[in-house]
């Protein structure tokens, strides 16, 4: 078998450089033409990338080497320890969701009689709460768009800011959790652990969402309608269920393993939801031998990690290719060079991983393309494993929910589907995205730390 290439021994397509970004471009006009007719998730982005990687193949000067190295791509451990995450993390949010934990959150807003920019801010402050819990930015779409946006209808919010503030909800769990993808990625690729990270990010996150909760009272509040034609329904009995999370967060900010903290988690989730009564055995795990299958919470929640971890060995694949050409190390390396200061360092590592997350339209991918460069870049200019972390987490969890081309602005438009019975509007991506105050503000403190230093000596 032949051994993969690394960047001293590139590998050569037809065409030079073009021809290595070939296949990318490739890639791009597909998820465009995806993100254009609604593509809702990442299973059609597979036969894009996989017509990328075809044409790769066509264009790679040896092929065998290629294929080499596409495969070394695909089985680094941060991309198995990313696909663990995802599936263990799926069945996490699968329990939380059947125990009815959102449900009891919405119920704590009807209590407080919230409307208006209030319940705007309350749908923001419960995306923020069910992200941070389970990890999973589309999971909090998928699972609070249909219960909140609805009650949009009767209790005077303004649908754009309310759908904004609930992807905005999602974008501050997908910063923050211990147990969010992104948290994952970019804590191993620049050597930090999880708790360090977590700790650290609040500096940054906290003031972000603060300036958002602030916009969406402002203007979440409708120009006219009857704030009191319907209350926000729910059920307080999943309410205890939040437990699990939190040990799950105390388990990794005391440094215990992701795996260790997840399968806790599940294991805790399961055990008071059948407790207490809120998941019944079968739920669980479910067998039909009539069928010759099984189904259940369990199953479920695993195959929601399927998507994103498919897609993600395909797309590290293709990556795999283009670093394997040395296109990706020169360009690092002649920004490097230019890099007189810490603050031009720091700058270079927003731009280098906003074109890859522009590029890929996926948070992860971007940050274990660019985790290895970003890394040397900035151990070589002395900035702290937290703050290189942070600043690559901030950087893509801004752009993927702003940009309408993206899988988080198409998913939470696709659900604005489920306030058509009451009369609310069909948004587009767009329309949402640029309602997302929190990630335009957390856009807006990324500026902000890198142009002044602040959190740099703490970091």
């Amino acid at each position: 078998m032949r051994q993969p290439q690394n960047h001293g021994d590139s590998l050569q397509f037809r065409g030079g450089w073009f021809g290595a970004l070939v296949p990318f471009l490739v890639f791009l006009v597909g998820v465009a033409w995806l993100g254009l007719s609604g593509a809702p998730d990442e299973h059609g982005f597979w036969p894009i990338l996989l017509v990328a990687l075809i044409v790769a193949m066509l264009l790679a000067e040896d092929r065998g080497a290629w294929a080499e190295t596409v495969i070394h791509g695909m089985s680094q451990p941060i991309v198995l320890l990313m696909i663990m995450a995802w599936l263990l993390a799926g069945v996490l949010a699968s329990l939380m969701n059947a125990s009815g934990f959102v449900e009891s959150l919405v119920w704590v807003a009807g209590k407080l009689g919230l409307h208006g920019g209030g319940y705007t801010a309350a749908a923001f402050l419960i995306s923020c709460l069910v992200a941070t819990a389970t990890g999973t930015s589309l999971g909090t779409i998928i699972l609070c768009a249909p219960l909140l946006y609805p009650a949009a209808a009767g209790l005077g919010t303004d649908p754009v800011i309310l759908m904004g503030a609930i992807l905005g909800g999602a974008t501050f769990g997908d910063n923050i959790s211990p147990v969010s993808d992104t948290t994952i990625a970019s804590a191993t690729t620049q050597g930090a652990d999880i708790g360090g990270v977590v700790k650290t990010r609040l500096r940054y996150a906290l003031p972000a969402a603060a300036v958002a909760l602030v916009f969406y009272v402002l203007l979440g509040g409708a120009q006219s309608g009857d704030t009191q034609a319907l209350s926000v329904q729910g059920n307080p009995s999943g309410l205890p269920m939040l437990l699990a999370p939190l040990l799950v967060v105390v388990l990794l900010l005391r440094r215990s393993h992701l795996l260790t903290g997840l399968l806790t988690g599940i294991l805790t989730a399961a055990g008071i939801g059948l407790a207490l009564g809120l998941l019944e055995p079968r739920q669980l795990l479910n067998i039909d031998p009539q069928a010759y299958t099984a189904r259940g919470l369990i199953i479920d929640g695993m195959e929601r990690g399927i998507g994103v971890s498919i897609f993600t060995l395909l797309l590290m694949g293709l990556v795999a290719g283009l670093e394997a050409s040395g296109l990706l190390s020169r360009i690092v390396g002649a920004w490097s060079g230019r890099a007189r200061t810490v603050r031009g360092v720091e700058f270079g590592l927003f731009a280098m991983a906003s074109a890859a997350v522009l590029l890929t339209t996926h948070s992860v991918v971007a940050l274990l393309a660019v985790g290895g460069f970003a890394r040397q870049a900035g151990e070589r200019a002395g900035i702290g494993r937290y703050r290189r972390a942070n600043l690559l987490d901030m950087t893509v969890c801004t752009w993927p929910f702003l940009v309408p081309y993206c899988i988080p602005t198409v998913l939470a438009a696709s659900t604005t589907s489920a306030g058509l019975a009451v009369g609310l509007p069909s948004l587009s991506p767009l329309q949402i995205g640029m309602a997302n105050f929190h990630s335009w503000a957390l856009l807006g403190m990324t500026m902000f730390a890198i142009a002044t230093g602040y959190g740099r000596a703490e970091d």
